[in-house]
């Protein structure tokens, strides 16, 4: 583990993976750190940052700022910002970038922003030159809580989400809480679905906490933040030293996700990632009350979480049933054919199945 660049004050969760273990880094105001960080690190000569140009405009001069004053020459690559710029053409470009800038095996990417940013830097870093280091920037609650940690990264193809990918872990996760508070509501929203994901598939005392403290989290009170952050983060970290490569206890984290990911790839990803794993986790706690895997009262327990947490718990009625059934089939997470689901048992307990019918999948939908 690389401590002597780590910064004393900020909370540190570990990534407990051998050779390839990071830290992720929480604190307030941990923007202006970064450069001072990698300095001490010397992980890379010089860095790139890449961002989508909406991100580059609110956080990428900051962040540049952080990286001279510590004397780190960082050049700032951006694409257009939303999902549909997270494909191979885009990696291309970026790479092209990259080549045009000389950057070689003893340089290092810096992905800014969303999950977007995230997975395709962190891909990118993963295929230039056979693979140089990146660190991770996240500046949305959905990347700092899920998508920066873990080293997934990928790109969407017409058939389906995240088809193309690799396992690349970053060197170094920097979380700053404080740029939350300068992003729109909805980016919020967005991000909590996959907080109350980690309390549904392990921990049933986060889950109560994060009823009592709704209101707080809502009001980014940031000692409150900061904690939910943390154990999220956490849980991942336990989860993902446990199976880097999703051959088994990983594949909780997908709670949510299946239906989710086909739900997102109907609406042309329009929905919200977060917003669309939401309706996942209301369909899966109907799936799993249809099987008697638990309670219909939990179910309604989820709905009624998700509900007050601002979040859809439906199927928008404009979307194809069929078309929705049609990506499951494409999803990642199929095999023969056949959909693999994250099921409830209980809150904080879950299992992973096949044993799913298209009648019940049908009935989910409707609700």
């Amino acid at each position: 583990m690389e401590r002597q660049g780590a910064i004393a004050d900020a909370t540190a969760v570990p990534v407990g993976l051998g050779a390839r273990s990071y830290e992720i880094l929480i604190r307030a105001g941990l923007l202006a750190e970064v450069g001072r960080d990698l300095a001490g690190l010397g992980i890379a000569r010089r860095w790139a940052v890449v961002a989508d140009d909406r991100v580059a405009s609110l956080f990428g001069r900051e962040l540049q700022e952080s990286l001279a004053a510590a004397g780190i020459k960082a050049e700032l690559l951006t694409f257009p910002h939303g999902e549909e710029s997270k494909h191979l053409a885009t990696v291309a470009e970026l790479a092209s970038g990259l080549a045009r800038l000389g950057l070689d095996r003893g340089d290092g990417l810096i992905a800014l922003g969303g999950g977007v940013s995230g997975d395709i830097t962190g891909f990118l870093a993963s295929i230039y030159l056979r693979g140089i280091p990146f660190v991770q920037v996240p500046t949305t609650l959905l990347a700092q809580v899920d998508s920066s940690v873990g080293g997934k990264t990928g790109v969407d193809i017409p058939e389906g989400k995240n088809l193309v990918g690799t396992f690349y872990q970053p060197r170094r996760v920097y979380i700053d809480t404080a740029v939350l508070e300068r992003l729109p509501e909805g980016e919020l929203l967005n991000g909590l679905a996959e907080v109350i994901k980690y309390g549904m598939i392990y921990d049933a005392a986060f889950l109560r906490r994060l009823k009592e403290q709704r209101q707080a989290i809502l009001a980014l009170e940031r000692p409150v933040l900061a904690g939910v952050i943390a154990r999220c983060c956490a849980i991942k970290a336990e989860v993902v030293a446990a199976d880097e490569r999703e051959a088994d206890l990983r594949r909780i984290l997908n709670f949510g996700h299946t239906l989710g990911h086909a739900v997102e790839a109907a609406s042309g990803y329009t929905l919200a990632h977060g917003r669309a794993v939401a309706i996942g986790m209301a369909a899966v706690g109907e799936i799993a009350a249809d099987k008697g895997l638990w309670r219909q009262e939990e179910a309604d327990e989820l709905r009624q979480l998700l509900t007050e947490y601002g979040l859809p718990v439906q199927v928008p009625p404009e979307l194809d049933r069929q078309q929705i059934k049609k990506y499951l089939k494409t999803d990642k997470k199929t095999v023969a054919g056949r959909p693999f689901f994250v099921l409830p048992t209980a809150p904080g307990k879950v299992i992973i199945t096949d044993e799913v019918t298209e009648a019940q999948i049908d009935r989910a939908l409707a609700v």
